[in-house]
């Protein structure tokens, strides 16, 4: 199953900064090969379910693993089953209406 996820992991405990442990996800994110958008917030990230939840999982054990204790991570999904529809057909979609 197709899903299109927004992600955004904040480590706690490691300071106000947290642009290193974002920049060590989106070199797991893009190391994927998965589609994906990095925004102010978060980041969308399209795919396979397994797959996309691989690299969220795989996300948090590098936050971990550079010393955050701690990690909360809010997580929007959507999944259609009708069609296949990617994060830009949606933009699109929206835009057209503009």
């Amino acid at each position: 199953m197709n899903v299109i996820v927004d992600l955004c992991i904040v480590p706690m405990g490691v300071g106000v900064s947290v642009s290193k442990h974002v920049a060590e996800c989106q070199k797991i994110i893009s190391d994927s090969g998965l589609e994906h958008t990095l925004h102010a917030f978060g980041t969308n990230i399209e795919g396979d379910w397994d797959a996309v939840f691989a690299v969220v999982k795989k996300c948090h054990k590098r936050i971990h693993a550079m010393g955050a204790p701690r990690i909360t991570t809010t997580l929007k999904m959507g999944t259609r089953v009708d069609r296949k529809q990617t994060m830009a057909e949606k933009i699109d979609s929206v835009k057209s209406k503009l």
